[in-house]
C-alpha cells in the first residue's frame, strides 16, 4: 500500500470513529499534539471537543463521505475529505446536503493538523438554504 492510500485510510478510518461518535478511538488516529481548527477558526484541543461542540450545534450529524484527495509533500501527506452532513437541528428539523471540507496532514501515520469547513452555519443563519436532499 502506497503512503498516500495509507494517509487516505487513517483519515477514512478517524472518520468513522469519529461519525460513531466514538472519540476514545478517533482520538488513536490523532498525534498527541494535534492541532484542530474547526469552523469559524475554533481551536479544538481533542477529538472530545469536537464530539462536545456537535452536541450543541446539531441533535445528531453525520457526514455523507464524498471523495478523496491527497498531495504528497517532503514530510507529509495532505488528504481532503469532502461531502455533505446530515442529520438533526436541535429544534427537530432535519437537514442533508449541507457541504463540507475536511483537510488533514498525515505525518508518520497519525493526523497532525485537521481543518473543518461546512455550510453549517450559514444554514443557521439563513434556514431557507436548508435543502432536504
Amino acid at each position: 500500500m502506497s503512503d498516500a492510500q495509507n494517509a487516505v485510510n487513517i483519515v477514512s478510518n478517524f472518520l468513522e470513529a469519529s461519525m460513531a461518535p466514538d472519540p476514545e478511538l478517533a482520538a488513536t488516529y490523532m498525534a498527541p499534539d494535534v492541532v484542530i481548527i474547526f469552523t469559524g477558526g475554533r481551536d479544538m484541543e481533542t477529538p472530545h471537543a469536537i464530539t462536545h461542540f456537535n452536541a450543541g450545534r446539531y441533535a445528531w450529524v453525520k457526514k455523507a463521505l464524498g471523495q478523496f484527495d491527497w498531495t504528497v509533500h517532503e514530510d507529509h501527506i495532505v488528504v481532503y475529505s469532502n461531502g455533505t452532513l446530515y442529520g438533526e437541528w436541535p429544534d427537530g428539523r432535519p437537514f442533508a446536503g449541507n457541504r463540507y471540507l475536511d483537510r488533514y496532514e498525515v505525518r508518520e501515520g497519525k493526523i497532525t493538523r485537521m481543518d473543518v469547513w461546512n455550510d453549517s452555519a450559514e444554514w443557521i443563519l439563513t434556514p431557507e438554504l436548508n435543502r432536504q436532499s
